[in-house]
């Protein structure tokens, strides 16, 4: 029972490690278009396992060049673990031409399932980003994390410059605290933009599982207390998005690889021997701008 206890941590610790990996997120960059469709497929292989994947889709909304609002829903699956959601999505930019804040906020909301045990999916965050002389850009973030019995604040500060109009680089670091989280991540990142073509590339390294995943459920209801050691996560990702003006419409692909590597732990008093777990992920999205009202 521990070798499949272990099994279904690790893959929740990896489905919630996708959480903060970069994928091609639609955040509040100025537009003038007023309706985007977003569509994204991804698929994963995961150690021992049967790998999984995942479908979105999504309508983004600019009232203006400063204010936009999201709405999507997402299915995901990974090994014995699959999960749904519904997600809310704004931004707000305020402020003169060479000091402007950004104000966001999301929320993803859903279940899913972990073999035979049910369990609720609640992500959400509240951030700030202040963008200084059209270069610099400084993000505060605090998001709440609460997936199957692993919960949490993770708290993100975040740095990033604008050396010339084609070239702009990205550190990070989060740090939850509060519940069971047990995250600790450094990150970096790398974008190089061009007329019609863009690239993207970067890496995140620190502990990024849970380091106490609560109650282990059974049909039968709760059984004990399960106590693993923190997982260390090293991730890197490589990324191209490349537009398409006559067809009014982007397409970003993302690979990204990450390993998990856990040292001893218990589960119910038994030992679990240390566990190391590699997923590799592609993901394709597609973005179509619909233009103005009326055109």
């Amino acid at each position: 029972m521990s070798s499949a206890v272990a099994k279904n941590s690790l893959t929740m610790a990896a489905a919630l490690a996708s959480l903060l990996a970069p994928i091609a997120a639609l955040h509040a960059a100025p537009s003038t278009v007023d309706d985007r469709i977003a569509l994204s497929a991804q698929g994963s292989s995961l150690t021992n396992t049967g790998g999984g994947g995942g479908a979105s889709v999504g309508w983004l909304h600019n009232f203006d060049a400063d204010t936009l609002l999201g709405v999507a829903a997402e299915y995901q699956a990974l090994s014995v673990s699959h999960w749904a959601f519904a997600s809310l999505s704004g931004a707000m930019t305020r402020g003169p031409g060479d000091k402007r804040y950004t104000f966001y906020g999301e929320a993803h909301e859903g279940a899913g399932r972990n073999g035979p045990n049910a369990f609720k999916y609640r992500i959400e965050a509240l951030g700030v980003t202040g963008t200084y002389f059209h270069r610099l850009s400084a993000t505060v973030e605090d998001k709440q994390v609460n997936v199957e019995s692993t919960r949490g604040n993770l708290p993100k500060l975040q740095l990033a410059y604008l050396w010339n109009p084609r070239f702009q680089t990205t550190v990070g670091h989060q740090h939850s605290f509060g519940g069971n989280l047990g995250t600790r991540l450094t990150t970096a990142r790398v974008d190089v933009y061009a007329s019609q073509m863009s690239f993207l590339a970067g890496a995140a390294y620190g502990q990024a599982s849970p380091a106490l995943l609560g109650q282990l459920v059974t049909q039968q209801g709760p059984s004990g207390n399960i106590t693993l050691a923190p997982h260390q996560l090293r991730e890197g990702y490589v990324g191209v998005v490349k537009s398409f003006p006559q067809l009014r419409s982007d397409l970003t692909l993302i690979v990204d690889y990450q390993r998990l590597s856990g040292g001893e732990g218990t589960v119910l008093g038994v030992a679990v021997p240390s566990s190391v777990s590699t997923r590799w992920t592609g993901t394709l999205n597609y973005v179509f701008h619909i233009g103005h009202h009326g055109t």
